[in-house]
C-alpha cells in the first residue's frame, strides 16, 4: 500500500517576505515524483498554528511521514537537520507572539533526534546535484519548533514512522535574477523530489 506523506512549508515571517517553501510545497505537489498519498500543509510561521494544525493533520490523515521544509535565510546550502533543541528565541512570530519561556518542553531533554535516516537524504540530495550539507542546528525558532513537536509526534503509538525537516536557503524571489551560484527554485524542488523519493522508500522498509 502506498504510504501517505505529509509535506509542510511556512508561510513568510518577520525578516522574510517571501518564503520559498510554500513555492517549493506546490511544486512538489504537482510533481508527484513517487507512488504515494500526498497530503500538504503550509503553516502560518506561528506557535500557535503549529500547535493547532500539526496535530490535527496527523489524526486525520495518519500520515507514515512527515517531511517538512523550512527558511534558513542565511543559509547557502540545504542543510537536512538530525535533532530538534529544547529552545526558544525571543523572537516575534508572524502573529506578533513572542515566547514567554526559554524551553519548549519545561523539564524535558535537551535535544531530540530527528527520526529520520539523515545519511539516505544527504545522499539522494547530492545525486540531484544540488549543495547540501547535516546539520545539528534547527535554530531556536519556529522551524526548530515544529522539528521538536514533530520528533515528538513520531515516538506515540500510531505516529508518523519517520519526520525529516529540510532548511532551504533563500531563493530569488518572481523574475529577479539569481546572483552567482545561488541556489534556485528549481534546484530546491530537484532536491526536494529526491528527498521526497528517499522518505517514500523508507516508509516501505
Amino acid at each position: 500500500m502506498a504510504p501517505t506523506i505529509l509535506i509542510t512549508g511556512f508561510g513568510p515571517f518577520p525578516g522574510a517576505p517571501f518564503n520559498p517553501t510554500g513555492p517549493l510545497v506546490k511544486r512538489l505537489t504537482r510533481l508527484r515524483p513517487v507512488s504515494a498519498k500526498i497530503v500538504t500543509h503550509i503553516f502560518e510561521t506561528s506557535y500557535a498554528a503549529v500547535d493547532r494544525d500539526l496535530p490535527k493533520l496527523i489524526a486525520r490523515h495518519r500520515p507514515q511521514a512527515l517531511l517538512m521544509f523550512g527558511l534558513a535565510g542565511r543559509a547557502r546550502v540545504l542543510r537536512i537537520e538530525t535533532r530538534a533543541r529544547n529552545e526558544l528565541a525571543q523572537l516575534a512570530d508572524a502573529a506578533g507572539k513572542t515566547p514567554r519561556r526559554a524551553a519548549i518542553e519545561a523539564g524535558g531533554p535537551a535535544a531530540l533526534p530527528m527520526p529520520a535516516q539523515a545519511q539516505r537524504l544527504l545522499d539522494a540530495v547530492r545525486k540531484a546535484r544540488v549543495p547540501v550539507r547535516r546539520s545539528r542546528d534547527a535554530g531556536t525558532y519556529l522551524c526548530n519548533y515544529l522539528c521538536w513537536r514533530a520528533a515528538r509526534a513520531a515516538g506515540i503509538a500510531g505516529g508518523p514512522k519517520l519526520a525529516a525537516f529540510v532548511h532551504v536557503p533563500l531563493v530569488a524571489a518572481g523574475r529577479t535574477a539569481p546572483k552567482k551560484d545561488q541556489v534556485t527554485l528549481d534546484d530546491l524542488v530537484r532536491a526536494g523530489a529526491a528527498v521526497l523519493t528517499e522518505v517514500a522508500k523508507a516508509c516501505l522498509d
